[in-house]
């Protein structure tokens, strides 16, 4: 009865994508696998009954049916944070076992995956490193590049897991860094005891997103093109420069949104001609006819927001780094990603899984 905890140094790290893919992978090989999340952060009901929302979408794609209260003992409501912030919360490390032990009694794995950061729910006690101790088993983390990788973090994690910790996934690494992972990052964490599993490249598909999500998440509405919104966006471009400057840029970026004001009919003409996936129109300003024209028939949607330009740039950026992975078929390319670059044999091994 192995048990394997999936946590990150922060959140949005990728923890379903690996998740799921391990999961897969493992039910692939003909194990029987077994999934918790013991922390939910996002409380959704399930038949009269509390669990959460992430929980809920990962037992689906794993074709398993169990309890939501089992598999989200813990789950974080607004009474539940006013209770535990009065210390009135007590035993919730022995619920998530009591929870733990029954959902892993007839499986080869359970994959018990984590909520946040390491440190998340440390106010309650159920932060992962208190959950991996008192289960007594395995851990793997994840680090997503986000500018840099959390080395620090990482060897602290050693020290504090110690043979608990099975290694560390490196995540969404750009080409530009592979080099400095590979030859410098990488080695200095092994030194430290840090078992790399396996680094996962930078994929533009992974952080897409639908027109018409964006356009929810962005608060704004379609106003052209509307058979269009399944289209995607990976990247965002922003249009406030001179045409020609404009122009340079938007060759170089696939798949881009352009994000530009109301009133900038040039840029707007020029990104549709492109063909990007849809225009983003700040500043709550209509655009003229001859726009709108050549966006129903180029089939290019236009998303009208209210704010200005800078604001939904800084909106979108944070909606393309913590969209979550819904789409069908992103989940076969996380799937396919954790699969290839992953060292499957190495976990096997540590778990005792032949």
């Amino acid at each position: 009865m192995a048990g394997l905890y999936i946590g990150s140094t922060t959140g949005y790290s990728g923890k379903n994508m690996i998740v799921m893919g391990l999961g897969l992978k493992l039910q692939k090989d003909g194990f029987n696998v077994g999934y918790m999340k013991p922390v939910g952060a996002m409380p959704i009901e399930v038949n009269g009954k509390l669990g959460d929302e992430d929980a809920v979408f990962v037992q689906d794609v794993l074709g398993i049916g169990e309890d939501p209260e089992l598999v989200s003992p813990v789950v974080v409501t607004q009474d539940f944070k006013v209770k535990a912030f009065s210390g009135n919360m007590e035993g919730l490390l022995d619920r998530i076992v009591e929870s733990y032990k029954t959902l892993a009694e007839s499986k080869d794995v359970t994959l018990v995956a984590g909520s946040g950061s390491m440190y998340s729910g440390k106010y309650c006690n159920t932060d992962a490193i208190s959950v991996i101790k008192q289960l007594g088993i395995k851990a793997i983390i994840i680090d997503r590049f986000q500018k840099e990788l959390k080395y620090d973090y990482l060897m602290v994690m050693k020290e504090q897991l110690g043979d608990q910790l099975l290694g560390v996934i490196l995540n969404d690494i750009p080409p530009h860094f592979m080099d400095e992972v590979d030859q410098l990052l990488g080695p200095a964490l092994e030194s430290k005891g840090v078992k790399i599993l396996g680094v996962i490249p930078h994929d533009p598909l992974m952080g897409a997103i639908k027109v018409g999500d964006l356009a929810d998440r962005l608060g704004g509405k379609i106003i052209s093109a509307h058979n269009k919104s399944e289209r995607v966006v990976e990247t965002f471009l922003i249009g406030t420069m001179q045409v020609e400057n404009f122009m340079t840029h938007f060759r170089k970026k696939k798949n881009s949104a352009i994000i530009v004001g109301g009133d900038r009919s040039d840029v707007q003409l020029v990104a549709l001609e492109g063909d990007c996936p849809c225009l983003v129109l700040t500043g709550n300003l209509y655009p003229n006819d001859i726009i709108l024209t050549r966006s129903e028939v180029l089939e290019t949607p236009i998303i009208m927001v209210r704010e200005d330009t800078f604001t939904v740039a800084k909106k979108m950026d944070d909606i393309l780094s913590r969209h979550k992975l819904r789409d069908a078929i992103k989940i076969k390319q996380g799937a396919e990603l954790v699969a290839d670059h992953i060292d499957f044999q190495h976990i096997k091994k540590e778990l005792g899984l032949k």
